[in-house]
Parts: structure tokens; C-alpha cells; sequence
């Protein structure tokens, strides 16, 4: 890891709003605020005409621009090499349109604290590799040096632990605490939990889903009132772009009233038609119960692997916009029988934590020479992280059922402590095999075709008249900085081969400096 000269800040990436924090010297994770004096940005880039580039542009500017023109929630694109917008004859990849809302923050905190070189990033904590290779790209073609990505549920936690006074201090924290993290943001959700103690951060399990957020809720809302609309006038409003964004903002603003009221109209207008839907919370309720269902499966599944039963949990921490939905505090008490928590600020935990983890990286790497005050440094440098893995790591091998067909053999396990290091013994599939080649998997399914393949290596030139069944020792490990180590030797020859994954898919080292250049060719206001 390698500091460079200028400001370290923590960056919580979101898929509707972002933020930018650092820790002061007092040791306080403060929120920088943007050019509109404002400490959350929203994740929307406007890719006007003449090459005018805009971040968190305000409703009213949206209202009058063509859909077309308007990127929201790309965060769900990230890793997806199929998702692109053309602009100014340019394909903009998730990792460029991500970098632009990556600059924005970076510009606007500029004016309060001046340069910024190193950051670290947050992600979903069941982003798997690609998507956190196209977060640690975004990064860099904004002009940052990623120091770390790391997971959205663990900066929530540092956040927590290191706002309650408990963090590095253990005069003020004997024993240790279990927390459950539910991290409910606009389009994507994580559960983690996690065990702490002054000096020692400890992650238990983990799980979540990049593809379920209050984004969803809203579209629940968006299509109910287009059905009524479409009974009386015979007309889907979905099928124009423009009134399907009109609705989309008149429904995310009902969903937000309905947090503190029982009931709302919705007043949507199409092709000079009006229609006026009153809408109740338990009607909303109701239309997304499948929705928080899902985050509650995966919560239960959560407490399971880690051991950990509502009743032993010292706190239930919400994070993320989308918990100031009562009904998520009411599943939440209901399911582990603790109050749930409001200590974090639910927009501002993550970037808080992100700032934390920055700064005890710092504090371990520069020492005397940080900026920090002396009390804070001490504090920083007695604080100890273990995390786990989020997806299981396995390689293809031949099912010993049925030798023609392939399966994911996991070797790493998911919620795995790491750093983590397995070694295993395999055979051959057949006489004289002048070969070996190893499928690096990530993912649950047995099926390969259900994971991701994220490297591969080969043994070569094995001796002649090898016998089927010769041993194969196949070793696997895993790092504390998501390095993913990977190697193979054939006992009878000792002939050995491996490879090391450090995030090497999606974009090339050619592309990063590509996009980085056009990035400081956009004027992004």
C-alpha cells in the first residue's frame, strides 16, 4: 500500500445518494459537504447536450432534460461488461459514469480541505470480485489512489464502534459486543454480523442481495399507480419515457411522506390526462411485503451461520435510507427481540466508517508522520480488522459420480475468516495426461456455469505414461487485501504451477489510463 502526498478521505459510493467523509484531527468522522452545502450527492449524472456533464442534478433540472440523458443507479451495473451509455459518439462504462459522480465529491471537498489523493471505497459486502475491480477502476479514473475497497456493513460497524467511544479504547470497552449490521440502502442490501472488542474487529457471517433496494419499493409503487392509470384511460404511462419519470418522482416522494404519514395522494399527469391515487401505508405495505420478506430470510440465514441468536446480539444497527420505513423496524424487533438502533446517522454510518478504516490504514503506514493528533493515532493503531470472504472459492473438477460431468468443488467457503489458506489432494482423469489445467471459481452453485470464473493456470509438459489418478495437490489462499493465491503441483513429477488474482478482470490497465484522460477532459459541475 502506498500513500500518496495529499488528503486520505472515505467514500461511501451509493447507488442513489454518495458522500465523502474524513476523520479530523480530534478524531471525529466528519462529512465534507458539496457545492450545494449538502453532505449526501445524489448517484445521478446528467450527460447534457454540448458536453456539459452534471452530478445530483436537482429535480427541476431533470424534469426538463430528456430521459435519455439521465444515468441513474449504475452502481448496479458495476462489473456488467455488457451495460454502456453512448455519449458524444464515446461508449461510458459503469466504471467511467461511477468515476464521474467519484470526481464530483472529490472536486467539491477539495474546496474545504484541500487536494485529495488517497481514498478508500465502499461496496456491497456481497459485491464479488468483478464488481469490486470496477469500483477500485471508477476510483482511479477519477484520479484517486484506492487505498482499500471495503465492505458497506464493516464501515458501518467501524462507524458505530468508533462513535460510541469504544474503538481502540479499552478503558473504556472490557469485554466484547455482537452487533447484527442490516444495511437497507436505495439499491442494494447486506447483513453482517460482527464482534468487537477495543482492539479486535471481528466479522461472524455475512450475506446480502446487489439487486434489492428502496429503488425496488418505489417501482412497486411506479407500477401500481401506471395500472390504475392504464384501467381508466386505456394508456400505459411506462411506455413514455418522460411521464415514466414523473412518476417514478412523484412515487419516490409518496414513499418517503409515508414514513411519517398513514396516507398519501399520488397525482400523476400522461398525455394531458390526470389521475389522483390515494395510497395508505398498509396499502404500501402490503404491495411490498415479498420485498422486506426477503431481506428477513436473509437475516435469519445470517443469525444461523454465525452462531448468534436475536437474544445474545448486544444491538441491531439499521443502516441505509431505506430503514426509516417503519415496517423495517417493526420486522427487525420482531425477529431478534432487541430495539433496533438509530446510533448512525443512516445516510452518513458508511462514508463515516469508510473515513475510520482510511485513517487506521494510515495511521499504520505513516506512523509519527501522520497528521492525526497523537491521541487519535494511538487510538487508530491498536485497532485490529478480521473480515470474511462473501463468495465461496472453489475450482472445476470432474464429479466423482459421474466423471464426464464438471462441478464447483469449494475449497474456501463463504464467511470464511480471512486471511485463509487450504491445501487438497486430487487425481488425474486419465492415462498420460500431458496436462493439467485449473479453473479458478467464485460463487455457491455447484454447477461452474452458476459462478464466476476469475482465473485459471496450467501445468505443462507432465512426465510420459503418467497413470490416471496420479495426485494433484491443489492450494488455495486468501488474503487480508482480497488477493486471491492459487497453485498446483502433480506429486509424482513435482511439477508445479500458480497464479495470483489481485482484481484482474473487467477493465485493462489500458482502458483505466484511456478513461482516466477523457475524465479530465469533462467539465463536471
Amino acid at each position: 500500500m502506498k500513500f500518496l502526498d495529499g488528503q486520505t478521505v472515505g467514500i461511501d459510493l451509493g447507488t442513489t445518494y454518495s458522500a465523502i467523509s474524513q476523520l479530523n484531527d480530534e478524531g471525529v468522522p466528519v462529512l465534507l459537504e458539496n457545492a450545494d452545502e449538502r453532505t449526501i450527492t445524489p448517484s445521478v449524472v446528467l450527460l447534457a447536450d454540448g458536453g456539459q456533464v452534471m452530478v445530483g442534478p436537482s429535480a427541476e433540472r431533470i424534469s426538463i432534460e430528456d430521459p435519455n440523458n439521465i444515468v441513474e443507479a449504475v452502481k448496479r451495473q458495476m462489473g456488467n461488461s455488457d451495460y454502456f451509455v453512448v455519449y458524444q459518439n464515446k461508449k461510458l462504462t459503469p466504471e467511467f459514469i461511477s468515476a464521474l459522480i467519484l470526481k464530483k465529491l472529490k472536486k467539491d471537498a477539495e474546496a474545504k480541505i484541500g487536494p485529495i489523493a488517497n481514498a478508500v471505497i465502499t461496496v456491497p459486502y456481497y459485491f464479488n470480485d468483478v464488481r469490486r475491480k470496477a469500483t477500485q477502476d471508477a476510483g482511479r479514473i477519477a484520479g484517486l489512489n484506492v487505498l482499500d475497497i471495503i465492505n458497506e456493513p464493516t464501515a458501518a460497524t467501524l462507524a458505530y464502534a468508533w462513535n460510541k467511544g469504544e474503538l481502540g479504547r479499552p478503558d473504556v470497552l472490557s469485554g466484547e459486543r455482537t452487533i447484527l449490521v442490516y444495511d437497507l440502502g436505495g439499491g442494494t442490501f447486506d447483513v453482517t454480523v460482527v464482534r468487537y472488542s477495543a482492539s479486535k474487529f471481528q466479522v461472524l457471517a455475512t450475506d446480502g442481495d446487489v439487486m434489492l433496494g428502496g429503488l425496488d419499493w418505489t417501482q412497486r409503487l411506479v407500477d401500481h399507480v401506471a395500472e390504475q392509470f392504464k384501467r381508466k384511460f386505456g394508456e400505459d404511462p411506462r411506455d413514455d419515457l418522460e411521464a415514466l419519470k414523473s412518476f417514478q418522482q412523484e412515487c419516490e416522494d409518496a414513499k418517503l411522506q409515508l414514513t411519517k404519514k398513514a396516507q398519501v395522494p399520488i397525482s400523476v399527469y400522461c398525455k394531458g390526462k390526470t389521475l389522483t391515487v390515494s395510497l395508505t401505508r398498509g396499502d404500501f405495505e402490503r404491495m411490498t411485503a415479498d420485498l422486506l420478506q426477503r431481506t428477513k430470510d436473509t437475516t435469519e440465514l445470517v443469525l444461523e451461520q454465525s452462531g448468534v441468536k436475536g437474544p445474545d446480539l448486544d444491538e441491531v444497527v439499521m443502516v441505509g435510507g431505506s430503514t426509516y420505513m417503519p415496517v423495517v423496524e417493526s420486522m427487525l424487533r420482531q425477529l431478534t427481540g432487541c430495539e433496533p438502533s438509530r446510533a448512525l446517522e443512516p445516510e452518513k454510518g458508511v462514508a463515516q466508517g469508510a473515513a475510520i478504516h482510511a485513517a487506521i490504514l494510515e495511521a499504520r503506514e505513516r506512523g509519527e508522520d501522520s497528521t492525526l493528533g497523537k491521541t487519535v493515532l494511538k487510538r487508530l493503531q491498536a485497532v485490529q480488522t478480521a473480515d470474511v470472504n462473501s463468495h465461496s472459492l472453489g475450482v472445476k473438477v470432474s464429479d466423482p459420480e459421474e466423471r464426464s460431468r464438471k462441478i464447483n468443488h469449494i475449497m474456501i467457503p463463504r464467511n470464511t475468516t480471512i486471511p485463509f489458506s487450504v491445501s487438497q489432494r486430487f487425481v488425474t482423469n486419465s492415462d498420460n495426461q500431458k496436462r493439467i489445467h485449473v479453473e479458478i471459481l467464485e460463487g455457491e452453485a455447484r454447477d461452474p456455469a452458476g459462478c464466476s470464473l476469475i482465473g485459471d493456470f496450467r501445468i505443462l509438459d507432465l512426465p510420459p505414461n503418467l497413470p490416471k489418478g496420479s495426485p494433484v495437490e491443489v492450494t488455495y489462499s486468501y488474503d487480508a487485501n482480497g488477493r486471491i493465491q492459487a497453485a498446483a503441483k502433480e506429486l509424482t513429477s513435482n511439477k508445479a504451477s500458480q497464479t495470483e488474482i489481485v482484481r484482474d478482470s473487467g477493465l485493462s490497465e489500458t482502458n483505466v489510463g484511456n478513461f482516466e484522460q477523457l475524465a479530465k477532459d469533462y467539465h463536471v459541475e
